[in-house]
């Protein structure tokens, strides 16, 4: 395992005794992660349940950034907006709670202040479009409130287009037209996850500026619905966007042991189709290392409600479990070839590149 700060895991450990009150986090700020890497995580999942310890050990790994998701994306209409503001304020009383590790960010130069402070940079993500109704002015809204991407479909049909489990989608409708265009103008970063690949290539061709999948798997790959084709993925990195290749196995394969070699030829392929500048990370996983007790799959089916479904379960690599994941990745692409710049791009300088251009 490749040692990605100066200062050893030891010492950050026994930093876990000191209250959040007296930590330091310029204490992490005498290292940088391996060799200068920036590391952003373009969808992954920061919890409350987190322990100090935990954190702490995130911040070793080098994670600099992660683009979070707000709140639950199965809801429609007064219900969507209502659930849309608690999570903005929900992640705000957290970051406010645990401020020795977190940091909101809602430009680019953020990562760079929290990572001088030691600690991660967190984006707001929507996963759904459906909190903004049928009223493009409520972009505005959210956008005031820190907000900073969303996704213009989650699995169903919504107001803006078809999701991927749809079996007759709409492409992008007349208001998803009204929807991109408004979020071009505000600067507010187009996430096409879980899209139908009709919505998808309609979308990336209505932007007027670049867009994001920054969690799914390649088609060519695998047969998942929530894989995306290699046309769209060429057409992201036409447009000049990024494709964020997931760690959720059961998009993948079905073997569950000694697999985490399909991830990474899922990544070798997205580059290979729209080329290192345009593919990145984006783990949609937990931080915590998971033990599939029944304890943790009630609270899974709590979360997932009409979409878990136990077989698929676990949905992560054993390899991949836990917050030092991203040192694994690392190791094991370059394990397999590929050089320090190209590392240094899928992990950070991409996504720095393209909030630089939409977000700003």
């Amino acid at each position: 395992m490749i040692n990605r700060r100066q200062f050893t895991l030891g010492a950050t450990v026994g930093a876990v005794s000191l209250t959040a009150s007296c930590f330091k986090p310029s204490a992490f700020a005498a290292g940088t992660p391996t060799g200068d890497a920036l590391i952003i995580d373009a969808m992954g999942e920061i919890r409350e349940v987190y322990t100090d310890e935990l954190c702490l050990e995130m911040i070793d790994s080098g994670l600099n950034a992660v683009t979070v998701t707000l709140c639950d994306p199965k809801s429609f209409e007064a219900e969507a907006y209502e659930w849309a503001i608690d999570g903005v304020l929900k992640y705000d009383r957290l970051i406010a709670k645990e401020s020795a590790f977190w940091m909101k960010a809602t430009a680019v130069d953020d990562i760079q202040k929290a990572r001088e402070q030691g600690k991660i940079a967190l984006f707001y993500l929507f996963q759904n479009s459906t909190q903004f109704g049928k009223d493009v002015d409520n972009v505005d809204v959210f956008y005031g409130l820190g907000v900073r991407s969303s996704q213009i479909t989650y699995n169903y049909q919504n107001w803006a287009g078809a999701g991927c489990n749809e079996l007759n989608g709409s492409g992008l409708t007349i208001f998803g037209h009204e929807l991109v265009e408004k979020m071009n103008d505000v600067g507010m970063l187009i996430d096409l996850s879980h899209a139908s690949m009709g919505t998808m290539a309609d979308t990336i061709a209505a932007s007027r500026t670049p867009v994001i999948t920054s969690h799914s798997c390649c088609k060519a790959l695998f047969q998942h619905n929530r894989n995306t084709t290699d046309e769209n993925i060429r057409a992201i990195a036409d447009k000049g966007g990024l494709f964020g290749v997931t760690q959720m196995r059961p998009f993948m394969t079905r073997q569950i042991d000694d697999a985490v070699h399909f991830y990474y030829q899922h990544i070798e392929h997205a580059i290979n189709v729209g080329g290192i500048d345009h593919v990145c990370i984006g783990s949609d996983r937990d931080h915590r290392r998971l033990v599939l007790s029944e304890e943790y799959l009630e609270e899974l089916q709590r979360e997932e409600g009409e979409n878990f479904d136990r077989s698929q379960w676990p949905l992560y690599f054993e390899e991949l479990n836990g917050p030092r994941r991203m040192e694994t990745i690392w190791d094991g692409l370059a394990g397999r070839g590929m050089n320090a710049r190209d590392l240094e791009k899928l992990f950070g300088l991409n996504l720095q590149r393209l909030y630089q251009e939409v977000i700003g």
